[in-house]
């Protein structure tokens, strides 16, 4: 698709008929060492709500064009609220506009750091081989590192595979439903048990099958008491941010984020150096219940090792795709709101969501930025993998029992590393919730323990 035409919206899943087919074949869950692959089940994120003192800027730049839409989070009376702006043109009326504040908040869902789960697959169906270098690296399983021919040798035929909206779409053809339901299930799909006689009555049929890898329906919240952002267009060389001035009569050190929409690629500040966050880490499940705490520890922990003198990078996609989405995608309509002037072309739009916290010592200069031919993508994004809990005795379910050890000490190591939490703490709590971790052996049959066989 062309990320410049508009993005059409699914056609709504009938409530009878094939719905329930659709519902199950929506269950996804990546197989074990695939944890760092781009897929798995969004399930919640950072966005800046967790902050206090936080201000939201959306900079559009166009070669000397810039669009820029700022949010403050001003919590007083409306008419104690006063901003004072650098700008360096006179602005004419018309370069001057209120805009709506759910833009800034759907852009924001958008690009937040994420957490993601997978679910681990019985070790009995397949080869299981995990070694601590793969816990670091998690490459994809064999059938998916090369999709469409491993397809192929299952009588499965990739015809066609699309981003539309908030769907990672594939549209497939098959010879005979097993081999099919073969490839369905080690694409990570949880094919219920039956399947295959329905799959092969479409088959007959002639019919092809419509995949769809993800669906989100978030939506944006507003509030916390806001004002509408101000928008301000004018035309410069200059690709800056004033910030000194807010710095003037603050209460201690400031949130910033600053999501900038541009053409080409990953947009860079030029005076601070700007770092990317740590991303794709295994953490423990219970920081699902928490995940606002976590994130805000690690960021606060990033802050202190760079000395609050850097700019950290939490997001950077062509906005034509997401994986995994935190949100549905921004329409022609919000990006026009938010000052795209390309739209009517065939350029995308790439988003880069920067995120800083700072002060007057620690920055003494306004913000200065330049586009990058970096299209590569990022996001700030964590992990939970959940074990599986079968009973099954084949060598392959030993073998994952005896990993998971090695893989819950990881996970908690990961935390500690990354918030400054108590390692001891963690491994605690990682204990207490059941399920988690506790006695690997205590999945394993009751004989197997009498002469502790390994």
């Amino acid at each position: 698709m062309n990320p410049s035409e508009p993005m059409p919206s699914p056609s709504p899943v009938p409530r009878g008929g094939l719905a329930p087919a659709l519902a199950l074949t929506l269950l996804l869950a990546c197989g074990a060492g695939a944890a760092h692959a781009f897929c798995g089940f969004y399930v919640a994120k950072a966005d800046t709500h967790l902050y206090n003192r936080a201000s939201q800027v959306v900079l559009v730049r166009d070669g000397d064009r810039t669009a820029m839409t700022m949010a403050n989070d001003f919590k007083g009376e409306a008419k104690e609220f006063a901003m004072v702006i650098p700008v360096p043109v006179v602005l004419q009326r018309g370069q001057i506009h209120v805009a709506d504040k759910a833009l800034i908040d759907h852009l924001d869902a958008w690009s937040a750091p994420r957490l993601v789960e997978y679910f681990d697959p019985d070790p009995c169906r397949r080869e299981y081989a995990l070694s601590k270098r793969q816990y670091a690296t998690a490459p994809p399983p064999a059938g998916l590192a090369a999709p469409a021919e491993r397809a192929r040798s299952l009588g499965v035929k990739i015809e066609a595979a699309y981003t539309v909206g908030e769907y990672d779409i594939l549209i497939l053809s098959a010879r005979q439903s097993d081999g099919l339901e073969t490839w369905l299930r080690e694409s990570g799909y949880q094919v219920p048990a039956g399947a295959s006689r329905v799959l092969g009555s479409y088959i007959k049929q002639g019919l092809h099958f419509f995949v769809a890898k993800v669906n989100l329906e978030q939506q944006s919240k507003l509030g916390f008491g806001y004002l509408r952002p101000l928008q301000v267009a004018y035309e410069s060389p200059r690709f800056m941010l004033p910030i000194r001035l807010g710095m003037v009569n603050a209460a201690g050190p400031q949130e910033l984020f600053v999501y900038a929409l541009t053409r080409g690629g990953r947009v860079e500040t030029t005076n601070y150096r700007t770092v990317k966050l740590p991303t794709g880490e295994e953490v423990p499940l219970f920081v699902k219940g928490e995940f606002g705490s976590f994130y805000k520890a690690m960021f606060d922990r990033q802050v202190k090792r760079e000395e609050m003198r850097t700019v950290f990078l939490e997001y950077a996609w062509d906005m034509g795709s997401c994986d995994p989405c935190a949100a549905e995608p921004l329409s022609q309509q919000e990006l026009r709101g938010l000052g795209v002037p390309w739209l009517d072309s065939e350029a995308g739009v790439f988003l880069t969501r920067l995120h800083l916290r700072y002060d007057s010592p620690h920055f003494p200069e306004d913000l200065a930025f330049q586009e990058t031919g970096d299209r590569d993508s990022f996001q700030g994004r964590y992990v939970l993998r959940h074990a599986w809990k079968g009973g099954a005795t084949c060598e392959g379910a030993a073998l994952y029992r005896r990993e998971l050890r090695q893989r819950w000490d990881h996970e908690a190591r990961n935390v500690a590393e990354l918030t400054g939490w108590s390692l001891d703490d963690v491994r605690r709590r990682m204990t207490l919730e059941a399920g988690t971790s506790g006695d690997a052996r205590a999945e394993e049959p009751w004989w197997q323990r009498l002469w502790n066989q390994r």
